[in-house]
């Protein structure tokens, strides 16, 4: 019963003033709301692109970086970094979507995303095969893509 839409109120003098108007006025109330939703839906399409754009150029920043620190350090400490910046992907996607819910209803950003440096670093101290200060590194590899997309946008 809540689910069914309101009946259109059907005010034939009204209608036919706003006409006189000259006003349009679609005849189905559905037509209306069609209408209205793609620029409801704009501001929503500009923060996935910007979301895709950022987390592009994160994972730009961190191949560039993993490449280099293979080819200036060894291969362990790049593995180290790849896990790190692997990490820092996901805390901004993470961090991206609890953002993106904020107009839905939620009052505050998501605390979930704040787990994966956790888990970063004990996954570093208890695995020997991750150095912790590469895969910090790694994980905040994020900043210097953030950065980068302020300066290209202003």
């Amino acid at each position: 019963m809540l689910a069914t839409p309101p009946l259109p109120h059907n005010d034939s003098a009204s209608t036919e003033a706003m006409h006189a108007e000259g006003e349009d006025l679609p005849k189905d109330p559905t037509t209306a709301v069609e209408v209205a939703s793609p620029a409801a839906a704009a501001p929503s399409d500009d923060y996935l692109r910007l979301q895709r754009r950022l987390l592009l150029a994160t994972l730009i920043v961190s191949a560039m970086a993993v490449v280099i620190t293979a080819l200036a350090f060894n291969l362990h400490i790049a593995g180290s970094l790849l896990v790190g910046a692997l990490g820092g992907l996901l805390y901004l996607r993470l961090l991206a979507r609890s953002v993106g819910k904020l107009g839905n209803g939620a009052k505050k950003v998501g605390k979930t995303q704040l787990l994966v440096p956790v888990v970063l670093v004990l996954a570093s101290a208890r695995l020997p095969q991750l150095e912790l200060l590469p895969a910090l590194l790694g994980f905040l590899l994020y900043k210097p893509a953030l950065i980068l997309q302020v300066l290209l946008d202003s």
